[in-house]
């Protein structure tokens, strides 16, 4: 059984004519439970669109959106967001970030300041509770932004380009280590990024939107495995390259 089910999803915006541009356009996918699950596609095909729908923040046009089988009707804490622009309180330390969605909640304070210090620990940010943003390198940042996601315990995790904005080295550390946060809690997992490599070292499957109206295109399998030998990656990565190219090729 699906923990996320779309079903014949459509969204369409107001244009500026008489006509609706219609982002996304007959969607139908499953996501299982505590499955890791990526979308890539061409620009302006609808993956953050996708996101924002299941994460509630967008009406749809047409379809269904469940999670356990309960219609997606408004944002809830069972779906935690992480943004690629880090979307922190600036006036707020590091601790002060990651305990805002329980301080909302109404746990205790003595009882958040343990759960957030538990997820500073956990994205590596042990001796900065205390510092401001501004103070913090973009990686920095974006772990702030993780924890503070993570510390509300969603089931669910949607995350759009969270490492876009980062430099590549610094985009590798934290590839791997949201994979080794996610082989340990355990959640299921909506990535959305530009990143071909990134979508398959990180994914179980990848979801392949068309050019705009995005529809699904292809759902590949990417579970390799930590042994899977360099040539399987790039095989999978030229595949979808190729579907990519395609889709691009129909917008040039």
């Amino acid at each position: 059984m699906s923990k996320i089910k779309f079903i014949g999803v459509k969204k369409a915006f107001p244009g500026h004519g008489a006509e609706a541009v219609i982002a996304l356009d007959g969607i139908d996918l499953g996501i299982g439970q505590d499955e890791f699950v990526s979308v890539v596609g061409p620009s302006g095909c609808g993956k953050s669109t996708l996101l924002y729908l299941l994460g509630g923040f967008l009406e749809l046009s047409a379809g269904q959106i469940l999670v356990d089988g309960k219609p997606v009707t408004e944002p809830s804490p069972e779906r935690g967001i992480v943004f690629q622009h880090f979307a922190l309180f600036p006036w707020k330390t590091v601790m002060g970030n990651v305990e805002f969605g329980l301080a909302e909640s109404g746990m205790p304070k003595d009882e958040r300041r343990a759960v957030a210090q538990r997820y500073i620990d956990m994205v590596k940010l042990t001796g900065f509770e205390h510092s401001f943003p501004n103070r913090l390198s973009g990686g920095m940042q974006q772990r702030v932004a993780l924890a503070r996601t993570l510390a509300c315990d969603p089931d669910v995790l949607l995350m759009d380009e969270p490492f876009g904005a980062l430099d590549a080295q610094t985009r590798h550390i934290l590839q791997q280590e949201l994979l080794e946060i996610w082989r340990r809690q355990k959640k299921t997992v909506l990535f959305v990024t530009h990143d071909v490599r990134e979508a398959v070292i990180l994914s179980e499957r990848v979801v392949v939107l068309s050019a705009r109206p995005g529809r699904i295109k292809a759902v590949l399998d990417t579970k390799l495995g930590a042994d899977a030998p360099r040539t399987a990656v790039e095989d999978l990565c030229e595949t979808i390259w190729s579907l990519l190219r395609e889709e691009m090729a129909l917008t040039a």
